[in-house]
């Protein structure tokens, strides 16, 4: 008898890995489909050691540092620049996922734990009324934040900030600690506190997926500046660590190697028609539901396979600046051993004061990224740019700027032929900012950097990222009644059938400025407590 899965979740990232979790903790029978590429070349050479020990000692440090072809040494633009071990998540990308924009730089994942294996670890629970424009309730997501925490393990504070990005969080370990460039910053702001809240700025830390204290097999940071290099100890969190603790269920089957194409939904199942990356075979799955955890971009591409039309979907994504900034106090300054490549201190700009179209600004300092990346922008000769970078690297911070964005009718996404794709088709993306976004996106950023300013830190310059850099992508398949055609219920189910639902950000219809993975795992934990509460015969 040919066999029916009772749950096929598609993907291992941040959705698929916390939808298939909630079933399996509700005694549900999952299936998890995915491609799965893995690091196999660089990652195992990356010893457990801080950047400057390695640097210091590791005669291998040019191969994963600077890759065998040098393909580590990026000279186009600076978006989208990976390190040599994260190369992978977008491995097979430009074949199996072809994306066809002029002015959008999208990013999708093939490999083990999706986009969420490279992420920067901030968890940003939002304010009622953006989840209100999102069109999830407050009352059903809010609480779903606080089992998302304790699984992942979160680093947090009370602070000025904590109304925009960690209300209502219980349960969470001590934040990570702060350079000293950084620290300086704050107590800064803390001398000038009135100053800057009069503006309609706050600054405090965000709550961020890192381990500072053990939990079960992960260790605590021990600060070795490799974050974007390894994952030493487990401390930040993957969702594939996830999949591994599934793995030991017994409720649980992880499958790799296979691409999800579409589905087609019979009278009491769902075939889930996949192809097989090794040898482009086609493989048909049953399942009595499909749960879609592909990400907005990988979900629109499975579904209007298996709705086809003309339409095109509409397409959230933040806008995004980065300014290079000197902190002047720190110019000559020692850099400590021991810190962090991750993001240490957020600013938060409420133009309104009413927790909506907020604007936040993530604070890093720079290190283990590695000189050259930076050396290629500075206008000087390598040579002359080399050692003034050196100079001024304890100074550096590097202040990026994450904007709301709203539908409108230049945002599209549509499906297209492309006969040298694998699946005979591909993604065509227009975005276009409209006039009046791109002004209130202007004003915000010149309060930001003029805040930053009264405390020391001088932007050099402002970059306009292209549009897609963020990463951040919602909103083709928005909420809506659940009848109309490339929508969704409130539950999560695809429109037009029964047994097909999504987990990933495809229906938000607002995408707030703040980064959206938490919201992301949050809501795949709601969808998969709905379908737990079904019975198998609905």
């Amino acid at each position: 008898m040919e066999v029916i899965h009772d749950h096929v979740v598609v993907g291992s990232g941040m959705t698929g890995a916390h939808a298939a979790q909630t079933l399996v903790e509700r005694g549900r029978r999952v299936l998890m489909l995915d491609v799965g590429v893995r690091e196999t070349r660089y990652a195992p050479l990356v010893p457990a050691s801080d950047f400057v020990t390695v640097r210091e000692s590791d005669p291998e440090q040019h191969r994963y540092f600077l890759g065998d072809r040098f393909e580590g040494i990026p000279w186009g633009a600076a978006a989208h620049t990976l390190t040599q071990p994260r190369q992978h998540l977008i491995e097979g990308t430009d074949r199996w996922l072809p994306l066809r924009a002029r002015a959008f730089m999208g990013m999708e994942s093939l490999c083990y734990g999706g986009l969420g294996a490279g992420w920067g670890a901030g968890c940003a629970v939002y304010t009622a009324p953006e989840l209100s424009a999102m069109g999830l309730n407050p009352a059903t997501i809010a609480p779903a934040y606080e089992p998302i925490g304790r699984r992942i393990g979160l680093a947090a504070q009370r602070d000025d900030a904590t109304p925009y990005c960690g209300a209502g969080l219980m349960t969470v370990q001590p934040p990570l600690r702060m350079d000293g460039s950084i620290a300086a910053l704050y107590a800064q702001y803390q001398r000038r506190r009135d100053a800057i809240r009069s503006t309609g700025i706050v600054m405090g830390k965000m709550p961020m997926a890192v381990l500072t204290q053990a939990m079960a097999a992960r260790g605590g940071t021990r600060y070795t500046d490799m974050e974007f290099w390894a994952d030493h100890d487990l401390a930040v969190y993957r969702p594939w660590m996830t999949v591994e603790d599934l793995k030991r269920s017994a409720g649980f089957e992880y499958r790799d190697g296979r691409l999800v194409v579409s589905f087609a939904e019979r009278s009491d199942h769902v075939e889930v028609r996949t192809r097989r990356v090794e040898d482009g075979a086609d493989e048909i799955l049953r399942a009595r539901r499909l749960v879609l955890g592909t990400g907005t971009l990988g979900t629109a591409r499975i579904v209007l396979r298996s709705q086809p039309g003309d339409e095109a979907l509409p397409l959230l994504s933040n806008p995004y600046c980065i300014a290079p900034a000197l902190h002047m106090r720190r110019l000559g300054a020692a850099m400590e051993r021991e810190r962090t490549s991750l993001g240490q201190l957020e600013m938060f700009l409420d133009p309104r004061g009413d927790g909506l179209d907020v604007r936040m600004v993530s604070l890093y300092t720079y290190r283990s990224l590695l000189l050259f990346k930076l050396v290629k922008e500075v206008p000087l000769g390598f040579a002359d740019a080399r050692v003034l970078m050196q100079r001024l690297l304890p100074a550096i911070v590097l202040v990026t700027i994450n904007h709301p964005d709203h539908g409108s009718p230049g945002k599209r996404v549509r499906r297209v032929p492309d006969p040298a794709s694998p699946t005979g088709d591909a993604l065509e993306v227009d975005y276009t900012l409209g006039a009046d976004e791109a002004r209130e996106n202007e004003a915000g950023e010149r309060r930001i950097l003029a805040a930053l300013a009264k405390l020391g830190c001088h932007a050099l310059k402002r970059q306009k990222m292209t549009a897609g850099s963020t990463v951040h992508y919602a909103g083709t398949l928005p909420f809506g009644d659940g009848e109309r055609r490339y929508t969704l219920a409130a539950d999560g189910r695809l429109a037009g059938t029964r047994r097909v639902f999504v987990a990933d950000g495809s229906p938000f219809r607002y995408l707030p400025g703040n980064g959206l993975t938490f919201t992301l795992m949050a809501w795949a934990h709601v969808v998969a407590e709905g379908l737990a509460r079904r019975s198998d015969g609905d």
